[in-house]
């Protein structure tokens, strides 16, 4: 492979980094979020801007290797690295610029998210996001964008206005509303089928830098109770209250209670989209629910942004399952808490995530599906020993499975690692699904784009 980088023409002007398996750098570049994706590519390219995207891909088609596209690397399917194959790796590339007076941020495809909310909270301004800052803005944004904002600004492709997009074949395009429309649609929702989106453009909005958030525990014994409060409280909430309920084990830390410390608890994620004083007068009636821990308070738009980050390091093997519910059922209620404290790892963590508000509304016809769905069941396994895979990987299918009786049968693809190909088509819908595979033979007759969610191409 050396010889062959050496001699190719097509990495001539190569303006970035090439690391192989003999580069010191090689293990660092190669690894992801995930510790159990164990992949080793034929070369890494660091892109610097759209030309090294360019010839990467020229390089790999002319030597017949497959491509994956890394961002920030947090698929938890590894799909940012592809075994003996070219990795495009856009992280170089995650310049943000904000305009605040036309209410406008511009990133390149390989910014996080800390980077953009960064940039952004100098303004007062936001767009929702991943909720956690290493998260890549290029992944989660494509497969439709979840995050504590979603209920007031709706998911995060309501607010792309256009991306830069190199397609297979090399030729840079721009998609927006007005210019290859059916790209754009299919970019909002798609993945990363398409091609490489090396720039986006988001219409930005209010939020903080001040927002009302923080975290409270309550015992497991009052998790039944306490989801079922929960859940009342956010269906009647207007769409300024955010957050999320966890089934998760207490740190052991000293700031815990001593009866609640390393143990399972029911975790309430607030976030409030809006003035300090109106959030904690909403979440008051949450914070009388005798909490075992209660550490809501005003905090940096930032640092709500990092709430779960503690709880969720890389470098730990991950395994996660995901559901879409229409109602919250006490049934489903009762079957997720005495699943979701039943765990076989103790950095497991169970999330029931509000849905309905803005994200009922999208601004424009996409092809995100399911947007009716309140609630969103996401059950992140997280454990060190690679010896305990198995036990985790069956523990997280059978929980799966039970809540899978309460669930629609499409699924919000970037929280689920393994998606059967039903659920995926489920997910966008019959008419979407068959539109998706017609822009994908346009763009990538050949798949190329294929270490994604996949949509292969529609037959010519």
């Amino acid at each position: 492979m050396t010889q062959l980088l050496t001699d190719s023409p097509v990495l001539a002007g190569f303006a970035g980094d090439l690391i192989r398996e003999d580069d010191p750098a090689y293990d660092d570049a190669r690894t992801v979020f995930n510790a159990s994706i164990d992949r080793r590519p034929a070369v890494i390219a660091r892109c610097t801007g759209v030309a090294d995207v360019q010839a990467a891909l020229a390089f790999a088609r002319d030597q017949g290797l497959d491509v994956s596209v890394r961002g920030g690397g947090h698929s938890v399917a590894g799909h940012a690295i592809v075994e003996n194959g070219v990795v495009i790796d856009l992280r170089p590339m995650n310049r943000v610029r904000v305009d605040p007076e036309s209410r406008r941020a511009w990133c390149g495809g390989g910014a996080n998210w800390g980077e953009l909310d960064r940039e952004t909270q100098a303004f007062g301004l936001a767009v929702t996001g991943g909720r956690m800052p290493d998260t890549g803005v290029g992944g989660l944004a494509l497969a439709g964008g979840s995050g504590w904002l979603e209920r007031k600004y709706g998911f995060t492709v309501d607010s792309l206005s256009s991306a830069d997009v190199v397609t297979a074949d090399g030729e840079f395009l721009v998609a927006s509303a007005e210019r290859n429309a059916d790209l754009f649609w299919a970019l909002r929702g798609g993945g990363g089928n398409f091609g490489v989106v090396t720039g986006f453009e988001f219409r930005v909005h209010e939020v903080g830098p001040l927002v009302y958030g923080g975290m409270m525990f309550f015992p497991i014994d009052v998790a039944i109770d306490r989801l079922r409060a929960y859940r009342d409280f956010m269906e009647a909430a207007p769409e300024e209250v955010g957050g999320g309920a966890a089934i998760l084990c207490a740190p052991p830390e000293e700031f815990v209670p001593e009866p609640v410390r390393g143990k399972p608890v029911l975790a309430i994620i607030a976030c409030y989209v809006g003035r300090v004083d109106a959030g904690e007068r909403a979440f008051a009636p949450v914070r009388a629910w005798d909490p075992a821990l209660e550490l809501l308070q005003p905090m940096p738009y930032t640092a709500l942004q990092q709430l779960i980050t503690p709880g969720n390091p890389p470098g730990r093997h991950q395994y996660w399952k995901a559901g879409l519910l229409s109602e919250l059922s006490d049934d489903a209620i009762e079957t997720f808490v005495s699943r979701a404290s039943d765990v076989r790892s103790p950095f497991t963590a169970s999330l029931m995530l509000p849905l309905g508000a803005a994200v009922t509304r999208p601004p424009d016809d996409m092809p995100v599906g399911y947007r009716y769905a309140k609630w969103d069941y996401h059950v992140l396994s997280q454990w060190a020993d690679p010896a305990e895979t198995d036990a985790n990987v069956d523990w997280t299918r059978d929980f799966d499975a039970e809540m899978s009786s309460f669930a629609e049968e499409g699924v919000y693809t970037n929280f689920v690692g393994d998606p059967t190909q039903r659920a995926v088509e489920a997910a966008f819908g019959p008419a979407n699904y068959a539109r998706l595979r017609e822009i994908k033979r346009r763009y990538d007759p050949e798949n190329v784009f294929r270490s994604n969610t996949n949509i292969p191409p529609a037959k010519a």
